[in-house]
């Protein structure tokens, strides 16, 4: 790779190698012997031809030769990666979204991005789903009466199951402390008497978006009140946050509905 990549410096050199399948030569022997090829081995290692570096990943979609002497093609490899972590930036951000085919603007952007730095302070790697789900939350998103704030929860075979939620209900910051069979009971029922709802959980369904220890978990809510049915979805790396976030975003569903359409609030708003 060196003759082909300084062909000034060595002076026309050459060697009939066929540099495409340098990459595929290199996977093939790998699983022959059974070792492994270290990431961080030159030109042929997992991390040659992946940038996670916001800059440098600016850098690459603006011009790959700025830290690619040599392109990934040329050894065999179908394109350079761009690992989505904590110092990616919006561009690397907005280029992966439309790769997946996904064109979001404005404050649907603005809070995609927000929630994927977010989720990259607590994940390493972000991954497809990771984004699908992201994009899901943000451009679903709307504003309500009620707004999730901070919480705290103790639960355990030695404990009473006990959560403490803060929340924003009309724009006034309400706190509160419930106990319930599990945490995920003891939330509900605490976002249930700050917002004073008189629905009925219906379903709840929860999955893991991507493997992992750090794994996204996936929270889908329906609620039930009169002929109303509502569902809210939420994720999170906690399974816990992401419940309140489903439940709180279907309580804001029904909200709107029942506004919509004359019905009474039960603060009389």
């Amino acid at each position: 790779m060196a003759l082909k990549t300084r062909k000034d410096f060595y002076k026309g050199l050459s060697a009939k190698v066929k540099t495409e399948e340098i990459y595929p030569t290199s996977r093939l022997l790998s699983s022959i012997i059974g070792v492994n090829v270290q990431p961080n081995k030159a030109v042929v290692g997992d991390n040659a031809f992946a940038h996670e570096a916001g800059i440098h990943q600016h850098g690459v979609l603006q011009a790959a030769i700025t830290y690619e002497i040599m392109t990934p093609q040329s050894i065999g490899r179908a394109s350079n990666e761009l690992v989505l972590g904590k110092h990616s930036g919006r561009h690397a951000f907005r280029d992966r979204l439309e790769e997946l085919g996904y064109e979001i603007e404005g404050d649907d952007f603005q809070r995609a991005f927000k929630q994927f730095k977010d989720l990259a302070d607590r994940k390493k790697v972000i991954y497809q789903e990771d984004l699908e789900a992201i994009v899901a939350d943000s451009v679903t998103y709307h504003e309500g009466r009620f707004e999730l704030g901070e919480m705290s929860i103790v639960s355990g075979t030695f404990a009473m199951p006990t959560a403490t939620v803060e929340m924003s209900v009309d724009a006034e910051s309400l706190k509160t402390t419930a106990m319930g069979d599990g945490p995920v009971d003891a939330v509900f029922k605490a976002i249930a008497e700050l917002t004073e709802t008189k629905s009925e959980l219906a379903q709840y369904q929860v999955k893991a978006i991507t493997g992992g220890m750090d794994a996204q978990g996936e929270v889908s809510v329906t609620l039930v009140e009169g002929d109303r049915r509502m569902i809210g979805n939420g994720a999170d790396t906690d399974i816990i946050v992401a419940s309140a976030k489903a439940y709180v975003q279907a309580l804001n569903k029904l909200e709107w509905h029942i506004a919509r359409r004359g019905g009474n609030n039960p603060r009389g708003i």
